[in-house]
């Protein structure tokens, strides 16, 4: 049975996934005022006004970019966690789905660091909210894994994990030898589950 997308369709959907991709890249290089439609445009080999048939302005491509990923990782944390019963082995599954994105998204991440006062107010509403939820995911496993320790504690924790996790990827850039990805991994998830469970 025919999926229903046309080669156009296929096309139009690539053509925004590779737009979200490369603008996340050039953000991330430039910040979000030092990139312009033309420079959007041309990394992925149309003319700047032709980003306009896929969203409506650079604000709103933007927005996509951050609220995509507020989504996934809302969506990940949730299923990681249902996949486990042991609140310790869910800690453990949350810690590495949370080093794969940043290992993974590290473009994404600066952007979201450097220009989040850059989106639409409603967007910037709901990139927050999305990842209020993220992290009230996390609360819910501490307070199994710390019972009887604060709400304000347990969210401390948690966001203390994530710049622990969030900034390595862009410093170990600097280092002589630079680490392989999968001992970056090991030893981002070892040093997050030993502060998260002390």
């Amino acid at each position: 049975m025919a999926s229903g997308l046309t080669e156009r369709d296929r096309a139009k959907a690539d053509r925004q996934s590779a737009l979200l991709q490369e603008a996340a890249r050039l953000f991330a290089e430039r910040g979000f005022t030092g990139v312009s439609l033309e420079d959007l445009g041309a990394a992925v080999g149309v003319s700047g006004p032709a980003v306009y048939r896929h969203f409506a302005n650079k604000q709103a491509l933007l927005g996509a970019i951050l609220l995509r990923v507020s989504e996934r990782l809302r969506d990940g944390g949730r299923r990681v966690t249902e996949a486990h019963d042991d609140p310790r082995a869910q800690l453990e599954a949350l810690v590495e789905f949370h080093v794969d994105f940043a290992l993974a998204e590290a473009d994404v991440i600066r952007v979201q660091d450097r220009d989040l006062a850059s989106l639409s107010e409603a967007d910037r509403h709901s990139v927050r909210r999305l990842q209020r939820e993220y992290v009230d995911g996390w609360v819910q496993v501490l307070s199994r894994v710390h019972p009887g320790r604060s709400e304000d504690e347990l969210r401390v924790r948690a966001l203390a994990c994530f710049g622990l996790i969030n900034s390595t990827p862009h410093s170990v850039k600097g280092v002589r030898s630079t680490p392989t990805d999968s001992t970056v991994r090991q030893i981002l998830a070892a040093m997050a589950t030993s502060a998260l469970t002390v």
